[in-house]
């Protein structure tokens, strides 16, 4: 069984109603967004690596228990310019783009030079994220698109680069209860410095029509160890009042990567793992602002998932899925694809690790744990230099794409749930991992693939794990179709599933949106009714007349159902020249 990476899928535009077997919780309304990459050749040019393929969107909208479907390419500038050279013209991280042999020599000469400074591409195939109340396609570059969610159309262009100084952002963004939107981008070479900027998104900006990058602020700037070779990194870590941002040995090579393209290679083999070189932890106050004074750090390692970081007793705990090596990267290009899976692969499986770092206590030195807390084996040990090595606890093995219930982001949690990837990095079956007792529990659906999972929170809930997981399963025999599975967080058991008739894509990351605003329409409306059904006099008309309040909708804000109230108000008295119309409906 093997999933064919390198085949190019069909757009569903319109929406297809699933054929849903068992039951959906009535509580479970909203839409699930899903991004990945699912086109791979244009004419007689093909990608090189899985990541390069152009963006294709999916999304499954719930409603009253049933589904449905559509899947769109993300139509930004290089699907277009793709499109209409019917070739492969835009480079990619892992895919370096050459003009048309027929071109003339100013167009090459024109196209080399924006490859040694790069323009980069806006294939924003691996995350859907949320800034202010636009939701936006994102990869790593300072492009983003902004997509309308319920039809998946292609809106404006975003560019990084005219609100912060960053040329790299990572793909993955942390929200905070109050709606204001976390991320970290790498600003190169500026002023002769290279730094990581670590910057705030305001909740609700761009509510005006204006672009919500336009109110970021900038939170804090780490230095690079080196001006240019900075770190790669995919995610970071934020507790209620602290971001936790490794800074890893696997770094890109700023000047081969400008002449990357001279030499005919591509800018991800600019990517170099140094194991030689320490990963460092920077931790950071959210309330000063700054870095905190200790400087802790650990072995070589590859990180591209965080899992969840908290505080506990004057410590910061966070959990990451880690690697011994840059290998999983390398095992993506398309070529390599259809050799897996064989008896002799080499396969580094990632490692859940819990890494404590201590806040006080640092009078100690050499041999001496800093980590108190009793429920874990991490250790921390500060050396005679000041540095604290901090050496992790391996929680389990083998899972990938971890997702936790959000609303216990940066708080002590117990539950994640993850694809299990033990065998290789194609993901057959899915796990809920229990931090506490180190259990797992599975769900495997034979011959299918299974993608990251995504926890949804029951309205209200006070256990951690009250909620279902969805996951979109790709079928191994396409003709069967695939589903959305609907799984029970606690049990892990199958709730229903959604079944589509479309041969589905591997994607890679997602987003849940809620249907807050068809919820307390629903309850604007039961309200109103209610008001309605109550029991009339005998003489309505002189009840309008006689009463002194009347019900009034108000519109308490901008926005949707969610932003109207039912109220009384007083019964406004007409006015020397006025006149009083009154209304009565039932």
């Amino acid at each position: 069984m093997q999933y064919d990476y390198s085949k190019n899928r069909d757009e569903h535009p319109e929406p297809i109603k699933a054929d849903v077997n068992g039951l959906i919780p009535e509580w479970l309304q909203g839409m699930l967004i899903r991004n990945g990459p699912g086109l791979f050749s244009l004419g007689e040019t093909r990608y090189n690596h899985w990541f390069d393929g152009m963006a294709l969107l999916h999304s499954f909208t719930i409603k009253k228990g049933e589904v449905t479907y559509r899947s769109k390419y993300l139509q930004g500038d290089t699907y277009n310019s793709n499109m209409q050279a019917n070739r492969i013209v835009v480079s990619e991280m892992g895919t370096m783009a050459y003009p048309d042999p027929c071109k003339n020599i100013f167009s090459k000469v024109i196209t080399f030079l924006s490859h040694t400074i790069p323009d980069f591409t806006d294939n924003c195939a691996n995350n859907i994220i949320k800034y202010g109340n636009d939701y936006h396609a994102t990869s790593e570059t300072n492009y983003i698109r902004k997509i309308d969610p319920m039809t998946l159309e292609t809106q404006e262009k975003v560019d990084y680069l005219k609100y912060l100084p960053v040329n790299i952002v990572a793909s993955h963004t942390h929200y905070d209860k109050e709606g204001n939107s976390y991320s970290m981008g790498t600003c190169i070479a500026e002023k002769g410095k290279t730094k990581y900027t670590l910057f705030k998104v305001p909740g609700g900006s761009g509510s005006d029509g204006s672009p919500p990058l336009k109110s970021a602020e900038v939170v804090c700037t780490v230095p690079c160890r080196s001006l240019l070779t900075p770190s790669y990194y995919h995610s970071f870590g934020m507790t209620d009042n602290y971001f936790v941002f490794i800074e890893q040995p696997l770094k890109l090579d700023v000047l081969k990567m400008a002449t990357a393209y001279l030499r005919g290679v591509s800018w991800a083999s600019c990517m170099k793992f140094h194991p030689e070189d320490s990963t460092l932890i920077h931790l950071i106050d959210r309330k000063t602002k700054k870095e905190v004074g200790i400087k802790f750090y650990t072995g070589a390692m590859a990180v591209y998932h965080q899992v969840n970081a908290f505080e506990d007793d004057g410590h910061v705990v966070f959990d990451v899925i880690c690697y011994d090596d840059n290998s999983l990267y390398e095992m993506f290009y398309l070529d390599k694809l259809k050799e897996q899976m064989g008896a002799d692969t080499m396969y580094c499986k990632p490692k859940c690790k819990r890494f404590v770092l201590p806040l006080s206590d640092m009078v100690c030195y050499v041999v001496h744990n800093l980590v108190k807390l009793k429920y874990t084996t991490a250790s921390a040990v500060k050396e005679k230099e000041g540095k604290v090595l901090c050496q992790g606890e391996v929680l389990c093995d083998g899972v990938e794409l971890p997702r936790i219930n959000y609303n216990f982001n940066g708080k002590k949690y117990r539950y994640s749930y993850m694809c299990c990837v033990d065998i290789s990095p194609v993901a057959t079956k899915i796990v809920k991992f229990d931090a506490e007792t180190k259990q797992k529990i599975e769900w495997t659906g034979g011959d299918c693939f299974a993608s990251e999972p995504v926890f949804i929170p029951r309205p209200d809930a006070v256990d951690e794990d009250d909620g279902v997981v969805l996951t979109c399963i790709i079928n191994a025999k396409p003709v069967q179709g695939g589903f959305l599975l609907v799984l029970d967080g606690k049990s892990f058991k199958e709730v229903s599933r959604a079944c589509i008739d479309v041969d589905f894509h591997m994607d890679m990351h997602g987003y849940f949106i809620p249907d807050n605003m068809a919820k307390e329409g629903t309850e604007i409306a039961e309200e109103t009714e209610e008001m309605i059904d109550q029991k009339e006099p005998d003489n309505p008309v002189s009840a309008v007349v006689d009463s002194k309040e009347m019900r009034a909708v108000l519109l308490t804000g901008f926005g949707g159902l969610n932003k109207l109230k039912v109220t009384k108000k007083p019964m406004p008295e007409p006015q020397e020249g006025e006149v009083k119309i009154r209304v009565k409906a039932w």
